[in-house]
């Protein structure tokens, strides 16, 4: 996508003209949620031209059967889908009975925007139609925050230059198939159709969902023309010269996760009638009212780079209307609701990249609810391992995964990349560390932690040659090496797992005796005899080291490998993974994304600042930065670095990956668990903010273009609204008083008693 096809505006996206060919990249880019379902920005009229269809209701999946053409033992039997939905937003527009229809009418303006601020996707165009007469259309859609379960769409058109009759046909189609299916699969069967509502029934997943409609349109009288699994009123209306028509359509829509499958239809009628009692206008106060509570914590301001502050609301705003935290059996999918690729379930991105925003911008309960959706799914944890011939309650979570079950269908993935594993126990230290909620380690987490420690002590061998424990057959987190020995990341992760297991069960011991002594009998947890062992594991687990060059290694036989750096690549021959057969590019010493530099983010207190400036500077020229997820752990530690050159350069990559289309690949829906990493990348990045022993530290550091960075975070209780130039940061405190560091100077916050430092830092500070 060309730098100059969208406007920059720092609250909204805008496309100011009409491009058949951009119609599905806009499709994803405009894309609309509520955090528990959502879809693509279709046109409400019909239209003929590429397009994507698609609308989602999370935690509704097809367990789609997997496409191999092999078997092995343990593998996945299916890979889940959360399915592309009723197509609810539907409204056919015929003017003197001709269809009105972008891909055939002669488009003369057309502008587009999404607005973040409010939530509303808006749409103005004037087109001639084939019988020469000039419409002029304006459509409002939105997802009310405020009642989760109604869609509202306006649609108004008006006849500048002659009267004319106006037929509105609003409708919902239910007969509606993934683009992703495996085998061509139709996912969803038809239950019932009534003169204002579908139902349907997802096949095999046995879900149930219903949509309703209650449209308005002065002055006519809808007649009914639903057929099959379409739902569809039509009526016309005589539009005199300069005169505008306006239908108002509110649905409902109502899944088997909320209501009993014989309350379906009735529920989703309700929620569209109430909809419609409260009407277009107050709906569109109440959605701008609800936005800004939302933006309330959550926002960024950057001066002096509009770009910048664009990417970043956009990635925000995404993470805000992909996950809400109201319902445990929901997650953040790759995806969120614009698109397919990835099936929209679950993967390690939540706990590594996406739980730190959710916890700091939106608040504690909403992180918790994370860490929630891991815990209740423990047991089927504990079967996944089973499969793999791991017991004694030892737990491997999914790569993949929307109820628990592993869904991955690639056997590197599924059995090897198992620091998946990590993740999960690093975002319950992240959470505990960050917001002080040590009651969750009693109450959930202390099961999940053994039960990984568990599998790692199952899974980690005795080298008699080595003379340590070593962890063969794993694929780290860059994909572009599968079934190595001894990966960095995978290995130190493990060790730093175990201890950390065993030092929550001393304390929830020392601590919470009762639920010790319940978590002992419902896990059979011998607790003496098995730290014992985590710890006498971890202690004599290998790591490989480059002592010559000051490197820890990527995993056995990397520097056996051809050195060679990214900058001496041919452009013609990236991305790799589509020019280049994967022998040569697991041969080769190119990284997909942040590995050994993972666990320098993760944990950069155990390491100085010489030891991440020695690997950062030998890993990142060698990473091809081929996954959505590497930019922005390459950004923190750059500026941590104090390198904001490509600090810079690679911010900017993740906040505007979709935006600018950096990968070709946006019409197939946006990068959203990479925009939490955008957040990591400003807030830990530039705004230096981390938790040291317990005490909220900042050390900011800006781009040079930048003025000034402005963001706000929520920290046990508080918010606090931080502000950073070049020569001074100040941090304001809503909420109780709070000591908080900035650089090495110590402060102690109120609501009336803000802290004020001179910048710029010194390096031992930050």
């Amino acid at each position: 996508m060309s730098e100059d096809y969208l406007t920059v505006d720092p609250w909204k996206i805008v496309e100011e003209r009409f491009d058949p060919e951009r119609v599905p990249c806009s499709e994803s880019l405009f894309s609309l949620g509520n955090g528990e379902w959502g879809g693509r920005a279709n046109f409400e009229e019909r239209y003929s031209g590429p397009s994507l269809q698609g609308n989602y209701i999370g935690g509704v999946y097809y367990p789609d059967r997997t496409r191999v053409g092999w078997w092995k033992n343990g593998y996945p039997e299916y890979f889940a889908k959360v399915l592309n939905a009723a197509f609810w937003i539907g409204v056919e527009v015929e003017v003197n009975g001709e269809p009105l229809d972008l891909a055939s009418v002669c488009v003369e303006s057309f502008r587009r925007e999404l607005d973040m601020r409010e939530g509303v996707l808006r749409r103005r165009m004037t087109v001639r139609m084939r019988n020469g007469v000039r419409v002029c259309a304006a459509i409002d859609r939105f997802l009310p925050l405020e009642h989760r379960e109604a869609g509202v769409v306006r649609y108004a058109v008006t006849l500048p230059d002659c009267d004319a009759e106006v037929r509105f046909t609003p409708f919902i189609d239910a007969d509606v198939r993934n683009a992703d299916a495996n085998y061509d699969e139709k996912f969803w069967t038809h239950a019932a159709t009534e003169p204002d509502a579908v139902c349907m029934r997802t096949l095999r997943s046995g879900f149930g969902a219903a949509w309703a409609q209650v449209c308005r349109l002065d002055g006519a009288r809808f007649e009914t023309v639903t057929c099959g699994e379409r739902v569809a009123q039509t009526a016309a209306v005589r539009v005199a010269r300069g005169g505008t028509a306006v239908l108002r359509k509110y649905a409902g829509i109502c899944s088997t996760l909320n209501h009993p499958e014989a309350e379906l239809v009735g529920a989703a009628r309700r929620a569209a009638s109430e909809a419609a009692a409260i009407g277009f206008e107050a709906l569109a106060a109440e959605q701008s009212a609800a936005w800004a509570r939302r933006w309330h914590g959550c926002d960024v301001v950057i001066e002096g780079d509009a770009k910048a502050q664009q990417g970043i609301r956009f990635c925000i705003f995404m993470l805000l209307q992909t996950y809400a935290g109201t319902d445990t059996r929901l997650n953040i999918g790759p995806k969120g609701f614009t698109g397919e690729k990835y099936g929209g379930v679950t993967y390690w991105d939540t706990e590594a990249y996406c739980l730190p925003f959710y916890m700091a911008a939106v608040g504690q309960e909403v992180a918790r609810e994370l860490l929630v959706y891991r815990y209740a799914q423990l047991d089927k944890a504990i079967e996944n391992a089973a499969k793999l011939g791991f017991g004694g309650g030892a737990a491997l979570y999914p790569m993949v995964t929307v109820n628990g079950e592993e869904c991955h269908n690639e056997w590197e993935i599924t059995f090897e990349e198992i620091h998946r594993n990590g993740a999960i126990a690093y975002a319950i230290y992240n959470y505990v560390r960050y917001t002080g909620d040590r009651e969750y380690l009693a109450a959930c987490g202390l099961e999940v932690l053994l039960s990984l420690a568990r599998f790692w002590a199952q899974r980690i061998s005795w080298s008699e040659a080595r003379a340590q424990y070593v962890l063969l057959g794993v694929t780290g987190p860059n994909e572009y090496e599968n079934n190595v020995n001894n990966n960095w990341y995978t290995s130190y992760i493990a060790r730093w797992s175990m201890r950390y297991a065993a030092e929550t069960a001393a304390w929830v011991r020392e601590h919470r005796p009762a639920d010790y002594a319940r978590i002992c009998a419902k896990r059979a947890f011998d607790a003496e005899r098995e730290t014992a062992d985590w710890l006498r594991i971890a202690d004599g687990l290998y790591l490989g080291e480059d002592r010559e060059r000051g490197i820890f290694l990527q995993q056995d036989g990397y520097l056996d490998k051809v050195q060679m750096t990214v900058d001496r690549l041919d452009p013609a021959e990236r991305p790799l993974n589509q020019k280049w057969s994967w022998d040569r590019i697991l041969r080769s010493c190119f990284i997909k994304q942040a590995d050994v530099l993972q666990g320098l983010y993760f944990f950069a207190e155990d390491f100085d600042r010489e030891t991440l400036r020695r690997n950062f500077d030998f890993y990142e020229p060698r990473t091809v930065h081929e996954s959505s997820l590497s930019p922005c752990v390459h950004a923190v530690l750059a500026a941590r670095l104090g390198d904001m050159e490509r600090a810079y350069a690679l911010f900017l990559r993740t906040a505007r990956l979709d935006l600018d289309d950096y990968n070709r690949e946006v019409a197939e829906g946006c990068h959203v668990t990479s925009m939490a990493g955008t957040w990591l990348a400003l807030v830990e990045g530039f705004g230096g903010m981390r938790v040291r022993d317990g005490v909220l530290t900042f050390a900011p550091a800006l781009p040079a273009a930048w003025r000034s960075l402005a963001f706000r975070v929520r920290f046990r209780g508080r918010v606090l609204s931080v502000r950073a130039a070049h020569d001074q940061v100040e941090v304001a405190c809503e909420g109780a008083p709070l000591t908080i560091r900035i650089g090495g100077c110590e402060c102690i916050l109120s609501e009336q008693s803000p802290a004020a430092i001179v910048l710029p830092l010194t390096d031992c500070e930050r």
